[in-house]
């Protein structure tokens, strides 16, 4: 497997870290999530914004807002709310033309990460870009960067970390950004690769092998009488 060093922020050692909605889904996914975020040693927040759209999962019988509220009670992770100064931000991100805006999880947790210099955990790439555009001097790293984090890696081991990065593709959908893919590929393999549809079809066709993500679909076409 290639090596690979982080291009993050999470080595600053009194970085506080804002994670998104889609991170603590992915961090939970893994099924190690109070591990991991013991393991990074790092201060972690939630904006509220964030933990009610949890919340509003619950409608779609999905259970991450139980999941957060278990960190939040072993201390893990922090819930807060936007100061004024944060919300001057916020307003920012979420009122203008839909290429410039986000939503209010995304755009919550961006404008308290700049609020308190702090490093925002996002993994979505118009977010990213929206980042560079608005805040170039923000701390941005992803939940790829938390698995590529040192002290992550050496609790769980290299058998771990993939099982875990797998676990969060597959069950959390986890978004992977281009610098990642060969990475990740790398470090959980082509056959599992090719189980994860939230990677790029060119990362799950790697090294010649062909995915077809509607199998089924395709085997019947052509063959009704």
């Amino acid at each position: 497997m290639r090596l690979m060093v982080s291009r993050s922020n999470l080595t600053d050692a009194h970085a506080v870290l804002v994670a998104d909605a889609s991170v603590i889904i992915s961090v939970n996914a893994t099924g190690n999530g109070k591990q991991i975020i013991e393991a990074l040693a790092k201060r972690v927040v939630v904006v509220d914004i964030v933990a009610s759209e949890l919340e509003d999962g619950r409608q779609k019988k999905r259970n991450d807002a139980d999941l957060l509220n278990k960190l939040v009670d072993g201390g893990q992770v922090e819930i807060v709310e936007l100061d004024p100064a944060g919300g001057t931000y916020f307003e920012q991100l979420v009122v203008g033309p839909a290429q410039s805006t986000l939503d209010d999880g995304e755009a919550g947790t961006i404008a308290h990460a700049v609020a308190i210099n702090g490093v925002a955990l996002i993994d979505e790439r118009k977010a990213n870009r929206i980042c560079a555009e608005q805040f170039p001097t923000l701390r941005i790293a992803s939940t790829v960067d938390i698995f590529l984090h040192p002290n992550v890696q050496a609790e769980l081991g290299k058998d771990g970390v993939a099982d875990a990065v797998f676990n969060a593709l597959c069950n959390g959908r986890m978004r992977v950004l281009p610098r990642h893919v060969s990475w990740i590929v790398d470090l959980i393999g082509v056959e599992r690769a090719q189980l994860c549809t939230s990677l790029p079809r060119a990362a799950r066709s790697e090294r010649g092998v062909t995915v077809r993500v509607r199998r089924g679909d395709s085997d019947k076409k052509g063959t009704r009488a």
